[in-house]
């Protein structure tokens, strides 16, 4: 089994860990863990601290958050790949150098991941879905897509992580250097919650597991017992506008993680955009799980939260 992982990059060493520490990443005296999943056992990869990290940059804030924290961990260089009608322009700020290119150029991102000299990379910020099935595919992302049974985002940034570490440029988990912007347990921000909303956390938590299992979406609406809208294609903030809609009023809303979630591309993300989605559609709580969620613009997401009257919670995961 070991033998069939192994990587040909000689500056990361194959080790192999417990599938329930396989979501967290691990900073260790420069060290990173970067991983990927698999159904009985992990295959990881200790890589050495970057000198050069390739960020592959999706849409809003969370790629400016990601080069902003890999400079304060030591990293010196930071080489983006950016989106067209993704990637916000103003990350070229925040890096050394950026490849413009279209979502579907899968040889081109490659291309680029080797020449820019690093060892690791990281993808932060989500793809459109729409984007991912408006794919305009070079010959490298057809011949990767034709070896695919099923065509979701979870198979297809699989397979671009496999075709990064074929180059030597192995993907980090993407908390990677935001390990202190991940929600902690309890009241992150906004007014304590009463005891009736609390009893929805818990009841949705529960719902938004088994949905997210099934690979259906990850959050729930929910009001008095009730499940108002679960997540599907359309997304987070369009789940949160129909049972604000279907609730008027104190819905709760639960955001998960998938059980095996691949975190090197696949993380929970709570913004300002969230906030903003919430406070228009009525809703009392925004629940997300602890140290596996991830928080963008903090303050200005407790202002927000304050603003608006809204919870953010954290539940024990």
């Amino acid at each position: 089994m070991p033998g069939k992982n192994r990587t040909r990059n000689p500056r990361i060493k194959e080790v192999f860990i417990k599938e329930k520490d396989a979501l967290h990443s691990e900073e260790r005296e420069g060290v990173f863990l970067a991983v990927s999943l698999a159904p009985l056992q992990v295959a990881s990869v200790i890589v050495q601290k970057p000198e050069t990290l390739f960020l592959i940059a999706g849409n809003g804030s969370y790629p400016r958050l990601a080069a902003k924290g890999a400079r304060e961990a030591g990293v010196s260089t930071v080489v983006a790949a950016a989106f067209e009608g993704e990637t916000d322009p103003a990350l070229a700020g925040f890096v050394d150098e950026i490849h413009w290119m279209r979502v579907g150029q899968l040889g081109r991102l490659v291309e680029a991941a080797k020449k820019s000299g690093a060892t690791a990379s990281m993808m932060a910020g989500q793809i459109a879905p729409g984007n991912l099935f408006d794919l305009r595919p070079d010959f490298h992302a057809l011949l990767l897509l034709a070896k695919l049974r099923e065509r979701n985002a979870e198979t297809l940034f699989g397979a671009i992580a496999g075709e990064l570490e074929k180059a030597g440029v192995p993907l980090l988990l993407a908390t990677t250097f935001l390990e202190k912007h991940l929600a902690g347990e309890g009241l992150v921000a906004g007014p304590k919650p009463k005891s009736r909303l609390l009893e929805d956390i818990t009841f949705g938590h529960g719902i938004a597991k088994e949905v997210s299992r099934l690979d259906i979406g990850q959050t729930v609406v929910i009001k008095k017992g009730t499940v108002l809208a679960v997540e599907g294609f359309d997304g987070t903030d369009s789940t949160i506008r129909r049972g604000g809609e279907l609730g008027k009023g104190e819905s709760v809303v639960v955001k998960v993680s998938k059980p095996h979630q691949d975190m090197r591309f696949d993380v929970p993300v709570v913004g300002p955009r969230t906030l903003e989605t919430a406070a228009a559609a009525g809703i009392s709580v925004i629940a997300m799980e602890a140290g596996r969620t991830l928080l963008l613009e903090v303050d200005h997401l407790r202002e927000l939260a304050t603003q608006n009257n809204i919870t953010l919670w954290g539940i024990p995961s």
